[in-house]
């Protein structure tokens, strides 16, 4: 069966359109996610005016990111398709083990390879409904 990644409707995702409405614009979200990868990576020290986070809602916090730009950046033309599926499924498998962590569907109900970006969506969507906990 093939799945629209555009289309929600298998897991209940919203429309990319709802799903990234409060997002910063690309550009300043690529910034973000690569400073939180090298503060992840011990690159960079965190800044000390932020408050302490929990390390697995932190590395969950920068999955989460990291695919959505991924995906963002596949839906206006042409884009990295492959690293978007990519880290979906990272996304994904951290959830399996961490499913606390999950907003929406169970981690272990995503099967579809396109609905790991559907399942993206959702996760953004209930991390910004949140208040972008880890970030």
């Amino acid at each position: 069966m093939d799945v629209n990644p555009d289309s929600g409707e298998d897991i209940g995702a919203p429309p990319p359109r709802e799903a990234y409405v409060n997002a910063p614009n690309l550009h300043r979200e690529m910034h973000q996610v690569l400073a939180l990868g090298a503060e992840r990576d011990g690159r960079q020290a965190r800044p000390v005016t932020r408050p302490p986070v929990d390390p697995a809602v932190a590395e969950r916090a920068w999955l989460l990111r990291r695919a959505a730009l991924m995906d963002r950046m596949t839906l206006d033309g042409p884009g990295p398709v492959g690293a978007a599926e990519q880290t979906a499924e990272q996304l994904l498998l951290y959830d399996r083990g961490h499913p606390h962590l999950a907003a929406g569907s169970h981690p272990d109900a995503i099967t579809p390879v396109p609905s790991r970006r559907l399942y993206v969506r959702q996760e953004y969507a209930a991390w910004t409904a949140a208040g972008r906990p880890g970030a």
